[in-house]
């Protein structure tokens, strides 16, 4: 895997070992980043990062800062080290905590984000779906988005206009905007 776009263009990154993770592939990240638009300055949470392509790509881009929740330790341990390889492991704050957690805690200190990716499992979407339309909402900034990516088939709903949704192979990619 590579950085598509933005000041580490180019370089790669690691995946972590094993079938448990999917990272997204460089033509939806790609795909997800021309729908986002710019980045300049947004602090973004990249929730179940796996192995932190969609926050580290952020960061690339101009993201000031991102959060990356995922509570898998070898996971974990590959965003700590590509970020460390990419040089940016001071815009990056990595949580190996429940995603509900991190959630319910943000909200209750008014932590709010410029963009929040959500992309766990396929499998597991349907069932988080009532917990994330609970509590993502209230993280998110005034003017800021959400992007949830899931198999092509489902179509997820968060209590968020959503602003599109496109499907690219057999992933699609839903972009929501703050209420």
């Amino acid at each position: 895997m590579r950085i598509i776009a933005g000041s580490r263009k180019g370089r790669r990154i690691a995946a972590p070992p094993g079938l448990d993770t999917r990272p997204t592939g460089d033509r939806v990240r790609e795909a997800v980043f021309n729908l986002v638009g710019p980045l300049d300055g947004a602090r973004v949470l990249d929730l179940y990062a796996g192995s932190g392509a969609m926050g580290l790509e952020a960061l690339s881009r101009g993201a000031e800062h991102a959060t990356f929740v995922e509570r898998d330790r070898v996971a974990a341990a590959t965003i700590a080290k590509n970020a460390e390889t990419l040089g940016l492991a001071d815009a990056v704050t990595l949580r190996r905590e429940d995603v509900r957690r991190v959630l319910a805690t943000d909200a209750s200190a008014g932590t709010l984000y410029d963009l929040v990716l959500v992309d766990p499992p396929y499998r597991m979407l349907p069932g988080l779906l009532p917990d994330l339309s609970r509590l993502v909402p209230p993280v998110v900034a005034a003017d800021g988005l959400v992007v949830v990516e899931s198999e092509a088939r489902d179509e997820p709903e968060l209590p968020l206009p959503a602003r599109t949704s496109r499907r690219y192979g057999s992933v699609r990619v839903t972009v929501f905007e703050a209420a």
